[in-house]
């Protein structure tokens, strides 16, 4: 095809220029109807190492596949592609300054990072806002940015393989979001917030250090498939942990929600208002208050799918707040206050 002996196409509108040692200027060699004409275009397997300006020139390219590449750079030229819609860029040699700068204007629907470089989660990434499927799996990221909540749309997010330590809790606030895989990091807790993701059908978090899991994962009513092999899950624990008592901003905080209080932007600056939203209820069944960041752990076993007994944690609001928990972490009955998590609704919980 065109002076690329082996290049297949199952339509006009494909063209597969894969495993063709192929360099950064080989494109050159297309007509200008070929590249007009393509809309999809597979470059994996050659020896790019940097993405050719000529790219720019497929005017009505809809989806690349640039995998498996020496790529270390994606020139600013892939931002003319006005109808790109996914781009898939998996195990080449990318990192934090390899993007360019107006990258986050296109309008991606899916994007592939996965087995590159990057320490940093990209920022140009976040500005993404129509992203269906973000993959970054197997790269060296420390941590998730709370700018990650722009991505409204997000209903894939891969970030197995990193070297995550925490889970911020703006990761929450993703409504789209049915499928998150968190495996193979340094996680070592779920924040509660994640209970907002009602969405959520798949959660992955096998190979980390978990100990235990919130008890609000009970309320992800659509989770089906919950992995979680590979932790630390834990069967004895301390039973007197230290309770620091709430600060002035708490207490405030707790009287504003606890007495059902009107408040909004007019009357408060932003940064109060985000923090009064972030009130967790205290799930003592008999107890009407809140808590913010002061508060008493207390872990409780839990039947899944009734087979499988994992730990989560109940956090109350103070140590005078009668526990709903009995004072013995493993009794049978500690799980009769909660409802089991029902087998047809978790098809799968992974644990070994």
């Amino acid at each position: 095809m065109e002076g690329f002996e082996g290049a297949s196409s199952s339509s006009e509108s494909v063209l597969d220029l894969s495993r063709l040692n192929l360099n950064n200027n080989s494109l050159d060699a297309l007509s200008e109807k070929r590249r007009k004409d393509t809309k999809q275009l597979y470059l994996c397997y050659n020896r790019m190492t940097v993405l050719p300006e000529s790219i720019s020139l497929f005017s009505n390219l809809e989806f690349l596949d640039i995998s498996n590449n020496a790529l270390s750079v994606i020139s600013e030229d892939i931002t003319r592609l006005t109808k790109l819609k996914t781009l898939i860029a998996k195990n080449n040699s990318l990192n934090d300054s390899s993007l360019p700068k107006d990258f986050g204007s296109l309008q991606l629907d899916v994007l592939n990072l996965s087995g590159n470089r990057f320490e940093e989660m990209p920022s140009q990434c976040l500005q993404l806002l129509r992203l269906q499927s973000l993959s970054l799996g197997g790269n060296r990221l420390k941590s998730i940015p709370a700018e990650i909540e722009s991505l409204a749309s997000l209903e894939l997010l891969y970030l197995g393989g990193n070297q995550i330590s925490s889970i911020p809790a703006e990761l929450a606030n993703l409504p789209s979001l049915c499928y998150l895989v968190l495996c193979d990091n340094r996680i070592q807790s779920v924040p509660p917030q994640l209970n907002k993701l009602h969405s959520l059908r798949s959660l992955s978090l096998h190979n980390n250090l978990l100990t235990y899991l919130p008890r609000e994962i009970l309320s992800l009513v659509h989770l089906q498939e919950l992995s979680l092999r590979g932790n630390p899950l834990v069967v004895r624990f301390v039973k007197d942990m230290t309770y620091d008592p709430p600060s002035l901003l708490e207490l405030a905080g707790r009287t504003v929600k606890s007495k059902n209080l009107a408040y909004s932007h007019k009357d408060l600056p932003s940064h109060l208002v985000n923090y009064l939203d972030m009130a967790s209820k205290c799930p003592n069944p008999k107890c009407a208050g809140v808590y913010f960041d002061s508060c008493v752990r207390h872990i409780k076993f839990v039947d899944f799918c009734g087979k499988y007994r994992l730990p989560l944690m109940h956090y109350l609001c103070s140590p005078e707040c009668t526990s709903p928990c009995s004072s013995n972490p493993q009794s049978d009955a500690d799980s009769d206050e909660d409802n089991s998590v029902p087998a047809d609704r978790l098809q799968r919980v992974l644990l070994g």
